[in-house]
């Protein structure tokens, strides 16, 4: 089976630039309600995940930082724990599965790490629980 399937287009994924700031990305998520998004360069290529830990983190250790002033806080100073490993678009499903298992999501990029994409464990789950239940179902 092709991942291609299973990819949430970059044109519907939530997405922040190194260049923005903490507080543009905590607005983001939180309207979004998300724990985590991708983080992109200036060219559309994945540089990896920002999650809410990491803004946690970086307001509780940096000293004077507050809530007020995360404007003057670029992503790019933001370090981040968890790593989201993509995956290339001709992978294939075994690739795919074994970093579901660690991931939420899996970024998708091209040969030239360019983000096209995301693709949601949620959605792998609920494919294979589908096709599952309706071989029961058909078995029944």
């Amino acid at each position: 089976m092709n991942i291609a399937f299973f990819i949430t287009p970059k044109s519907e994924v939530v997405c922040e630039e190194l260049t923005s700031t903490m507080r543009q990305a905590l607005e983001r998520m939180e309207y979004h309600r998300y724990a985590a998004i991708p983080i992109l360069d200036g060219d559309g290529k994945y540089i990896g995940t920002l999650t809410e830990g990491d803004l946690l983190w970086k307001l509780k250790n940096t000293p004077d930082l507050n809530f007020n002033n995360t404007t003057k806080v670029q992503l790019c100073e933001v370090p981040r724990r968890v790593i989201n490993k993509p995956v290339h678009i001709d992978s294939d499903i075994e690739d795919l599965l074994s970093k579901a298992v660690n991931q939420n999501f899996i970024p998708v990029v091209d040969d030239d790490n360019v983000f096209i994409g995301m693709i949601k464990r949620s959605d792998i789950i609920n494919y294979y629980y589908e096709k599952s239940y309706k071989k029961i179902k058909i078995q029944a």
